[in-house]
């Protein structure tokens, strides 16, 4: 058996997220500073080792106001706690390139466990000849699990702000 390590491609990834804000639309966030790799035996998605570390300040939702109060101690304290961590500890089979994803998260200094639902798409070629794969997550947590709990209430009802956190990744990797 042949171990591989797979390297991001971040020319072709994102490592995305999005809330509720006002409980009625969604804001876009990213990582653009990060690293990312997948340790796997002969090509075999079930026995992998995804990891993930990224850089608390290169968090962006493409809004200056916002990304400062997202990289304060509100939220990702990041003079504090500079990553943000992922490591898997388990992948299952589900289904035809279906797959269940557990694994450690770190964020704002807190490490809990989540679990990812996971698109694999085997090894492909490039048309340069590179062996490529692709690996699609989503999942959800709760912010508060975390020590995120900063919100405001709206007149209307409801808060600015959704505790639910969804992850939507899509990678690349070479």
């Amino acid at each position: 058996m042949e171990t591989k390590t797979w390297n991001v491609d971040s020319a072709h990834s994102n490592f995305g997220f999005n809330v509720k804000h006002m409980m009625f639309s969604k804001v876009n966030g990213e990582f653009e500073n990060y690293k990312a790799s997948i340790e796997m035996e002969d090509g075999n998605f079930e026995t992998a080792k995804l990891f993930f570390n990224a850089e608390s300040q290169s968090i962006t939702t493409h809004n200056e106001d916002r990304d400062k109060h997202l990289k304060s101690q509100d939220f990702f304290h990041a003079e504090k706690n500079p990553s943000v961590h992922f490591e898997s500890t388990g992948i299952k089979k589900k289904g035809d390139g279906k797959y269940t994803v557990k694994g450690d998260l770190t964020l704002n200094g807190i490490t809990k466990p989540v679990e990812l639902d996971a698109e694999y798409s085997g090894v492909m070629k490039d048309p340069w000849g590179n062996d490529r794969i692709a690996v699609v997550l989503k999942g959800k947590i709760n912010r508060h699990d975390w020590d995120m709990k900063w919100n405001q209430t709206l007149e209307s009802g409801g808060v600015l702000v959704s505790k639910e956190v969804n992850f939507d990744i899509e990678s690349q990797f070479i």
